[in-house]
């Protein structure tokens, strides 16, 4: 990525803004497109148990908090807390790998990180974009609130550009990972609630055109001296349209818009492999889209076995950026599932957003592609990526490696269903995973929710997640991992009210962990849906290099002969499209607590925490390689 050497404060005939609130903004697209300073590194942090940083001593926000970054002028001034003298951990990261007496810690730590900035350049609005910030965090800078967010795993951004001042800068972030009943996800859950800054920060120099209203713009030779009204491209998408070749010919469907509602500016979008350049001029809400086809024999389609993605520019003006993108279709046929027209079995497993060595919050390229290359050791061709939006480089580098992907949001277990403020926040996060994650041609499965009780009102919270997300994206398809509550004997039945609303029927299962694996070859299951099924969870725990007998808990020997029992008896569901079986490596849980086994590590991965491969793994492998 390019570094952000200076960022302009000024604008067109004025001097430096004047301090203000900042904008919080629909999250931009593609943000390692554009140029921008990393704040990653080491940041100060203060652990704050009873927020006496944020609140006085009656729980009222007080004025005088840490956000401040006070310090004293005279001998008397009293001052509590200093930033510059507090410990430093690295960001992005979590606080209780970093910090071991802060390993079962949740509650408050602020961060602050300081930079500098010169006055060189115009034309630029300033964005602070935060990867993930788990779970509650509100933000300054310079003393000025920025905003706030919630939730753990979705990015956001801020517009700080009135806030900035030439020369030395800081941002504060208070983040606060306690646990709530009303939260997504909620008080219980079966992973390490890892606080802190997690993903990457960023301060992204977004280029904008100047311009006034859209009678002005007929001619594009005007000085940008007398225009007033600054935009960027704030979002776009590039689809490839389903449905038969027709006259040889394929259709994308291509959008664009503005940060603005401007009416009537030139977009361009080019892909110049394919020798396309479309122009599209915006309507009053500042979107443009169009139609183009594409001769069928041009276009490669991207697949696991042929990773194919085009260079795209789209300009605006004078500003453009790039992205790499694929093209494909996803769709069902009663029960199966067509990748570009044709069946495809989804050899998948679930995988934790969670280092590949010793635990700890995954967020670089070289945790994805270690994690991704186990997978794909394993003979994957998908990945569940569980239970929550996993970091943009998980997703990219999977698509850069031919890997398809279920993402999800962490509606699990037992939300408040009748909470409007509980469905507001889903919605939110699910927003923000599709929002950025749109235009990845490998994410194939938009997942709105994991093993939830039924009830009217959860069918009805569900329901309406899966009319959003298609709204925001109809050319996924939509699932969630159900539960099966119909079991009688050896007669395992589903029966989920969702079924209406999902696209691939999607449930876990247990059979040899909390069930006997002698009760396996017994088993029959009646899916009473025409359409594509997944068991999206099975599998059961093992304590790399414990050996025994098959039918001792723990071992690898029971670990394998669970596998190998549950892969004859899944070869026997009718209309079984894939599988994601619990879980690539063992991850932490403060559920598992039983020493010497678990040591608080949920162990039913195929790979330990350290990545050594168990039995299991090779019986997966060889059941994979037959398909």
């Amino acid at each position: 990525m390019r570094q952000l050497l200076s960022i302009v404060l000024s604008v067109i005939g004025g001097g430096f803004l004047a301090v203000a609130s900042a904008a919080t903004l629909p999250l931009i697209q593609n943000v390692n497109a554009y140029e921008s300073l990393s704040l990653n590194g080491e940041w100060n942090y203060i652990v704050d148990v009873q927020e006496e940083g944020y609140y006085d001593y009656r729980m009222n926000p007080t004025p005088w908090g840490f956000f401040r970054n006070a310090k004293p002028h005279r001998p008397e001034d009293l001052i509590e807390y200093d930033f510059d003298k507090s410990p430093t951990m690295k960001i992005p990261g979590d606080w209780n790998t970093q910090d071991e007496r802060l390993f079962f810690y949740e509650g408050t730590v602020w961060f602050k990180k300081s930079f500098v900035l010169s006055d060189v350049e115009a034309n630029h609005r300033i964005l602070l974009y935060f990867g993930a910030v788990n779970y509650d965090c509100r933000i300054w800078v310079n003393g000025q609130e920025a905003g706030r967010h919630i939730g753990g795993f979705t990015p956001f951004n801020f517009d700080v550009t009135n806030l900035l001042k030439k020369g030395e800068n800081n941002v504060i972030v208070k983040v606060d990972n306690k646990r709530h009943a009303e939260d997504v996800p909620t008080q219980i859950f079966d992973w390490w609630n890892y606080g802190g800054i997690t993903r990457n920060v960023l301060l992204v120099k977004v280029p904008t055109a100047f311009f006034g209203s859209s009678h002005e713009v007929a001619s594009q030779e005007r000085s940008l001296a007398s225009v007033t009204k600054p935009s960027y491209i704030e979002d776009y998408s590039l689809q490839l349209m389903k449905g038969e070749v027709k006259d040889k010919q394929r259709k994308i469907l291509v959008k664009v818009q503005l940060s603005e509602p401007l009416e009537g500016h030139l977009i361009t979008v080019n892909i110049a492999e394919l020798k396309l350049s479309l122009p599209l001029l915006t309507d009053t809400k500042g979107w443009a889209s169009d139609i183009v086809s594409v001769p069928a024999k041009k276009l490669s389609l991207w697949s696991p076995d042929n990773p194919k993605r085009y260079r795209v520019e789209i300009k605006h003006y004078n500003t453009s950026i790039t992205d790499s993108i694929g093209f494909r279709t996803i769709e069902t046929r009663d029960k199966q599932i067509l990748l570009n027209g044709q069946p495809i079995f989804l050899k998948g497993i679930s995988i934790h957003n969670e280092k590949p060595n010793g635990g700890g919050r995954a967020n670089s390229v070289e945790d994805a592609r270690t994690l991704l290359s186990w997978a794909k050791e394993l003979g994957c061709n998908f990945v569940r990526l569980a239970h929550y939006p996993h970091h943009e480089e998980m997703v990219r580098e999977a698509e850069r490696m031919g890997i398809l992907v279920w993402s999800e949001i962490p509606v699990y277990w037992t939300i408040a269903w009748k909470n409007p403020k509980t469905y507001e926040n889903a919605q939110n996060q699910l927003r923000d995973m599709i929002s950025r994650d749109h235009n990845r041609a490998n994410v194939i499965i938009w997942s709105i929710a994991n093993e939830t009780p039924h009830s009217k009102e959860r069918d009805t919270f569900l329901g309406n997640l899966a009319k959003y997300a298609r709204s925001l994206d109809d050319t996924r398809l939509i699932s969630m991992a159900m539960e099966v509550t119909g079991a009688s004997n050896y007669v395992n039945r589903l029966n989920d009210n969702m079924n209406q609303y999902v696209d691939v029927v999607s449930f876990n299962q247990y059979i040899g962990w909390y069930r006997d694996v002698n009760d396996a070859p017994k088993m029959t299951w009646e899916i009473p849906y025409n359409k594509p099924v997944i068991v999206s969870e099975f599998g059961g725990g093992a304590k790399y290099g414990y050996h025994g007998a098959k039918n001792q808990r723990w071992t690898e020997e029971f670990q394998e002969n669970l596998y190998r029992e549950n892969c004859a008896m899944l070869d026997k569901i009718e209309g079984l499209a894939g599988t994601t079986p619990w879980i690539l490596k063992d991850f932490r849980s403060p559920r598992r607590v039983l020493p010497d086994v678990q040591d608080y590590y949920n162990r039913k991965g195929l790979f330990s925490d350290k990545g050594e491969k168990k039995k299991a793994f090779y019986v997966l492998k060889a059941w994979y390689d037959s398909k």
